[in-house]
């Protein structure tokens, strides 16, 4: 090699080693935000509102928008945080973000941001709603943002997703929470504000789920429930599953071979296994591995829709659901911020005569939750269909969920509360209800006669019983069965059959004015 050629490939090592360096450098400095901050996103107006990301662990981070800069040094693991003062409704700004490098957050609005979580029900999508072609091609609203979280579910805390805001059209609106869509374009319609709408909610899930573990481990009534899970996590192999499934379905398609030779209806088909410590229903998977990553970003509230997996443990759920609503409230650091949920709507067949309900008692861990402060139900039992539990008719839900945040957030006057029972005197054989928040007056749809009550003397035995308005507020309830009534319950079934509502037609509450123990009280 002459030196010509020698000096020539030195420069190449040079450049090249330099260009390598410039890249190492780049790419160990570059900021990092996390999906939940980005382009298009919206802030909660009205409060400050906190942005976090990574960077160099040292390194200052400047953040400015619309006038005001903020300044963080990231700590040791990278992580830098700073929080915005209160950005005028509207919109769109643009956010820089610069330490050793710049990034330029565009077409940023600022408005009212909802959380739409919960299981099947609240993931429903659009095209699959009433009506939901033609929902498609009319979601045109650029200030409607969306943006939905991946089903992760994992013990570990992920400060991340897959993900990204996306201005409300009919090319994205399609696979988006047909509930929180419908709430959102409420909103948008009423208030003329940007929204801001984060679905994360995953189908089949438990409500346990959705909580800090250790908050659960330090709570006693969680205990026996843990226990059952530790068992599992030690036991539980997902290989030696599938191994099995496998050899099942050998075995099966041996068998379909042999039916079909014999003419004979083939066998069914093994299931697939789901491994449980990856799925919805391990305590803090769904916490961990989707609402994590959220936790902190400004928002105005929750609306969820759950209940249906955890049916079967109703007591249990008249202490875990609060108990989540509070673990979110506590973390998330906003105080009290307003959380309202979907009642379970009527579901299975009809019974001709009463009976006891695992559906019934879990709607009453529902209404009772409403204890916590800033919480709201909507009551949809005349929404549901016997033979799905998935109903179709996602707008009159979101609608139900739209009054409550109308009335109690923003200052709108109509009605939102469902009738709720009061109180109960007893006169003779009849027993005279009185109820709170009947709006216009206690009314009835289809017929005039209110139906759907049972009452029971002291020997629990309830039968159907009349029924009568005496009142604006006031119900009086009967039957020639029973000569001193002990109880009524209304709509105490898994698809009750009932009427009264009040005259804005918000379907009454169901409940029952005893305490007798039910079927779920020692499901854990």
């Amino acid at each position: 090699m002459n030196c010509t050629s020698a000096k020539r490939l030195a420069a190449m090592v040079l450049a090249l080693s330099c260009l390598y360096l410039i890249n190492l450098n780049e790419a160990q400095a570059k900021i990092k935000l996390p999906a939940i901050i980005g382009d298009h996103m919206v802030l909660q107006q009205g409060q400050k509102n906190p942005l976090w990301g990574w960077a160099e662990p040292g390194e200052k981070v400047t953040v400015t928008v619309d006038g005001q800069s903020h300044s963080a040094t990231a700590d040791d693991k990278g992580k830098w945080r700073v929080t915005l003062e209160p950005l005028k409704v509207g919109g769109p700004y643009e956010i820089t973000i610069k330490g050793s490098d710049t990034i330029t957050l565009k077409d940023v609005l600022s408005g009212e941001v909802w959380i739409c979580s919960g299981q099947s029900n609240m993931a429903w999508t659009v095209s699959n709603a009433n009506d939901g072609d033609l929902e498609i091609m009319t979601a045109n609203y650029p200030k409607i943002r969306l943006i939905s979280v991946p089903q992760v579910g994992t013990q570990e805390a992920q400060d991340d997703f897959n993900g990204k805001w996306e201005a409300c059209s009919p090319a994205t609106v399609p696979g988006f929470s047909a509930v929180g869509y419908f709430f959102g374009r409420q909103l948008y319609q009423t208030l003329n504000v940007p929204i801001g709408l984060i679905d994360n909610a995953w189908g089949g899930s438990s409500a346990e789920a959705w909580v800090n573990r250790k908050r659960l481990e330090d709570e006693p009534a969680f205990k026996e429930m843990l226990e059952k899970w530790k068992k599992t996590e030690e036991t539980y192999n997902h290989e030696q599953a599938v191994a099995a499934y496998k050899k099942r379905l050998d075995q099966w398609k041996a068998a379909v071979k042999k039916a079909k030779a014999a003419g004979k209806a083939a066998p069914r088909s093994p299931r697939a296994p789901r491994n449980p410590l990856t799925g919805n229903h391990r305590p803090a998977n769904i916490y961990n591995g989707v609402l994590h990553p959220t936790i902190g970003y400004g928002i105005k509230g929750v609306i969820w829709y759950q209940g249906e997996s955890n049916a079967g443990r109703a007591y249990q759920y008249r202490k875990l659901f609060p108990f989540m609503i509070q673990n979110w409230r506590d973390e998330w650091k906003q105080g009290d911020f307003p959380f309202y949920w979907v009642q379970l709507a009527d579901f299975r067949a009809e019974k001709p005569e009463p009976a006891e309900s695992d559906w019934a008692e879990l709607r009453e861990a529902q209404t009772m939750t409403m204890k916590l402060p800033n919480t709201g139900e909507a009551v949809i039992l005349n929404l549901g269909e016997a033979a799905d539990i998935h109903p179709k008719n996602k707008q009159d839900v979101a609608k139900r969920l739209a009054r409550w945040a109308l009335a109690n957030d923003y200052g709108v006057k109509v009605v939102y509360h469902s009738p709720q029972y009061k109180s109960m005197e007893v006169k003779g054989n009849k027993a005279i209800l009185t109820f709170d928040h009947v709006g216009g007056g206690l009314d009835t749809f289809d017929v005039t006669t209110p139906i759907g009550f049972t009452i029971a003397g002291e020997d629990k035995k309830f039968v159907k019983a009349n029924a009568k308005i005496v009142g604006k507020d006031k119900i009086e309830v009967w039957s020639d069965a029973v000569s001193e009534p002990a109880s009524v319950r209304y709509a105490w079934a898994d698809n009750p059959v009932c009427n009264v509502q009040n005259k804005e037609g918000l379907p009454l509450t169901p409940f029952r004015t005893d305490d007798w123990p039910g079927v779920t009280i020692n499901v854990e």
